[in-house]
């Protein structure tokens, strides 16, 4: 007796452990999990960290430049000149210096310039990173939404699939009394068999779209896992978001418009940088120096003398060609990146007005379909009835039941072609938010 309790208190603590391991998980869940877990998310994060610290390299520009110098030169031949007659050599045969120099500029348009070109870099990485995190958040609505699809779908076939073989129980039971012919029992256990396909097929496509949601949010695919809710439970959603007034600005909060507007700052911004180019530049500089000159190589008795300068240098351009191409090309750029956008904007019009004339068909055919599903079982329970009383045909009662599982996979269907047009539309218009598709 003592081995069989416990064999019984192994197996209930294995079954409590395999509860916890599993992880259920909501649609809000499921994207705050990729947003946090995904590589795609965190190589942003680091792009922007990334620019950052290309701001600060230029911003260090603007702090003064310290170096220890040191030369030693060695004459192999001194220089000479001829006066009055005579050949005179000058210099010493080794010459060392050693010092501390320094500079700081004081005015210079290129680096000002440079500084707010890689500010305005560091704001388009920062959308960029809000463009992928969108790009997730889009994938894994649509795989979630693919999942309960899936699910959905294999439920119902394995429903029909019970039915179907409620109904050859029934009609083989009936056939072996002799109260029904044998087509009868062969036409339900065709009906029968030619389901199991579609149940295999269905159970193969919730494993497909399992595996498509924990790469996405970066999981193991041994990690047992179990999504909340069905496409159902989104219906009223749906009607609520219809009724919903559509924004002015459909596309204001599109992210592929904003990188195109940092673009185009972007570039006015080097247009400034090229002007520059015809700008002076002014810097100080400092240097504190040892120096120390002798006809021997006694290096540590050599008298090293100190001395130190101050000044300011100067440069202002005159002329050179190249700056004028580049201003040229610049302006070339941006004009470019105007008529890009202008493009890009009609597109993505055109995408959110034919999301949002999706979502309107979808909820058309929901409120059809589900009135379909009610009708559908109602003539299934009528077929059923009149089967039974040898009113209806075998064939009646299949039919019913084909009807009533292809109104159930429609409905279904509906749901889910609202939902992944509302999770693009939302791409589209650059919402924010986690989630805003809530059950009601």
């Amino acid at each position: 007796m003592k081995p069989v309790l416990a064999c019984m208190l192994l197996a209930f603590v294995a079954m409590n452990a395999q509860a916890q391991d599993t992880l259920r998980i909501s649609l809000k869940e499921a994207i705050q999990i990729a947003l946090s877990e995904n590589p795609t998310i965190k190589v942003a994060d680091q792009e922007i960290q990334l620019k950052k610290e290309a701001n600060r390299e230029v911003i260090w520009g603007l702090l003064p430049e310290v170096s220890l110098v040191g030369s030693f030169n060695h004459t192999i031949e001194k220089q000479s000149f001829a006066i009055m007659g005579q050949v005179m050599r000058v210099g010493t045969m080794n010459n060392a210096s050693g010092g501390v120099t320094a500079s700081l500029p004081v005015f210079a348009p290129a680096l000002y310039q440079s500084m707010k070109l890689t500010k305005a870099d560091v704001q388009l990485a920062m959308e960029k990173a809000r463009s992928s995190r969108l790009d997730m958040v889009n994938q894994v609505t649509k795989a979630f939404y693919q999942l309960l699809l899936a699910q959905d779908s294999y439920e119902v076939l394995q429903k029909s699939y019970k039915q179907s073989e409620d109904n050859f129980n029934v009609v083989n039971a009936k056939f072996q009394q002799g109260s029904v012919s044998e087509y009868d029992k062969i036409s339900a256990d065709v009906q029968m068999r030619s389901l199991k396909p579609s149940v295999v097929s269905a159970g193969n496509g919730v494993n497909l779209a399992m595996l498509q949601l924990k790469v996405l949010l970066g999981m193991e695919s041994d990690i047992p896992l179990i999504v909340d809710g069905n496409l159902k439970d989104y219906e009223m959603a749906m009607f609520t978001r219809q009724a919903q007034p559509q924004p002015a600005d459909i596309v204001g909060g599109n992210t592929t418009l904003r990188q195109l507007d940092m673009n185009y700052d972007m570039l006015q911004r080097n247009l400034k940088l090229k002007y520059t180019n015809f700008m002076p530049n002014l810097a100080l500089s400092f240097q504190f120096m040892y120096t120390s000159m002798s006809e021997n190589w006694k290096v540590f008795d050599y008298t090293w003398t100190p001395y130190s300068t101050i000044g300011l240098s100067l440069s202002i351009p005159l002329f050179k060609g190249g700056n004028f191409s580049q201003v040229k090309q610049a302006k070339l750029q941006l004009k470019q990146l105007d008529m890009t956008r202008i493009n890009t904007e009609r597109q993505l019009k055109m995408q959110a007005q034919s999301y949002l004339d999706n979502m309107a068909a979808s909820t058309e055919q929901v409120v059809s379909n589900k009135e379909a599903v009610l009708q559908a079982e109602k003539g299934r329970t009528i077929a059923e009835k009149r089967y039974e009383v040898g009113r209806g045909t075998i064939l009646e009662l299949n039919s019913s039941e084909v009807a009533l599982t292809q109104a159930q996979l429609t409905y279904n269907q509906s749901i889910y072609d609202y939902l992944v047009a509302k999770a693009d539309l939302d791409l589209v218009m650059g919402v924010e938010d986690v989630i805003n598709t809530t059950k009601e």
